[in-house]
């Protein structure tokens, strides 16, 4: 009797182990978390930003990004002023999430992991003129800040009403451990230069610029937020619109082809830009802020292209005409009527993998993904050093 106890303790004990384990039968065993406990765990981002990073906020107000746009990956428009996707889109994938929705955008939005305030034309400093005079989005990055300010209050009073609500919005501690990302700036510069500024008379409003960036992420913080990733803007002068849009003469070309005056500029926006996260890191002493360095990404992939396995750098992929196939009156997308018929002018290259620039203004899939890697992979193009796994206050591993 004793030693049939024994054996039936025995087994009792074996089959509460093997449960616990997930091995008995018909149970598939739980996958282990290989995850460093050391890492980030970002459980939503928010961004603010302009075209380089607008996922359908200019499309929500103002009508969709016409075809081709999205033809590489989406099928079909979806937002987005490239064949595909952004590297907003591919931090999202790396960070496990769902690719983010544009706050603008009330069509099928899913706010749980997140929300994109970006618009393309955006600026940082809200300009004085309409859309339809410049072309610049209303939606500055002072409004930006208002519609995320608006959102992080809203989105907790609407979640507590339970049901769908509480699936599509962010839970409130997302916003203390999300990562919040910043890719603007790049219009405040064409935007002096639409005016006929000089280029030194551009950098005299930079520090302005810079000043009301700071200010935001001040406001950021304020409500919360302590992780940063801050995109400094890219060469200016290698992209077709302003080639294309100005005089320069050779001098002025350097040996890629890009004008060396605007690439100046970015370069002091960028200087500037550098100061004020030096300075928000002393502002902010709760907050990780790391700084991005998306120029020398973008300057290197334009001067290295046929090494890195492209065919054009500075030809547009989607446009018509020019040297650079780009038409500032007949972007990428524009139509025009034939015998009764709406047809497509401004068309996609054959591969838009093969080339850098998508429409003369943004950049192609294939390059945000390239850049995108470097940065995963290269903590050198990051201020400090570290990964994107390391970006947050040790409080939020």
């Amino acid at each position: 009797m004793r030693s049939g106890f024994t054996n039936l303790v025995s087994c009792v004990i074996l089959v509460l182990l093997t449960a616990d384990l997930g091995f008995t039968v018909g149970i598939t065993p739980r996958p282990t978390n290989n995850r460093n406990h050391n890492q980030c765990h970002f459980p939503a981002i928010f961004n603010f930003g302009d075209s380089n990073s607008d996922t359908g906020g200019l499309s929500a107000v103002y009508g969709q990004a016409p075809p081709p746009n999205g033809v590489t990956f989406f099928g079909a428009p979806a937002g987005r002023y490239c064949d595909g996707r952004l590297i907003i889109d591919f931090l999202a994938e790396k960070l496990g999430l769902q690719y983010l929705s544009a706050y603008l955008d009330s069509v099928g939005s899913n706010y749980s992991h997140g929300a994109n305030f970006a618009t393309a034309g955006s600026t940082v400093r809200p300009q004085n003129t309409t859309k339809s005079q410049s072309g610049y989005s209303p939606i500055s990055l002072d409004v930006q800040f208002a519609e995320y300010s608006d959102f992080h209050k809203r989105s907790q009073v609407v979640r507590k009403r339970g049901g769908i609500f509480e699936g599509l919005l962010p839970k409130e501690e997302y916003f203390g451990r999300a990562i919040y990302t910043f890719d603007i700036g790049q219009n405040d510069l064409t935007a002096g230069y639409k005016l006929n500024m000089t280029s030194d008379q551009v950098k005299a409003y930079i520090p302005d610029v810079i000043h009301h960036f700071s200010q935001v992420v001040k406001g950021v913080y304020t409500q919360g937020g302590r992780s940063f990733w801050i995109h400094n803007t890219g060469p200016l002068g290698c992209l077709p619109y302003m080639l294309d849009r100005f005089v320069l003469t050779a001098a002025q070309i350097d040996e890629f082809g890009c004008a060396s005056p605007l690439n100046e500029v970015s370069k002091y926006y960028n200087i500037k830009l550098k100061e004020a996260v030096l300075q928000l890191r002393k502002d902010l002493p709760m907050a990780t802020i790391t700084f991005v360095d998306i120029y020398t990404l973008k300057y290197t992939l334009i001067t290295q292209a046929k090494k890195l396995g492209f065919e054009e750098s500075l030809v547009a992929c989607c446009g018509i005409g020019g040297k650079y196939n780009f038409n500032n009156t007949m972007r990428c997308g524009s139509t025009e009527i034939l015998d009764g018929k709406e047809i497509l002018v401004a068309k996609s290259c054959n591969n838009p993998s093969l080339r850098l620039i998508w429409d003369g203004i943004h950049y192609t899939e294939a390059a945000n993904k390239w850049i995108f890697h470097q940065i995963i992979k290269n903590s050198s193009y990051l201020d400090p050093p570290n990964s994107l796994e390391m970006a947050c206050p040790n409080k939020y591993v």
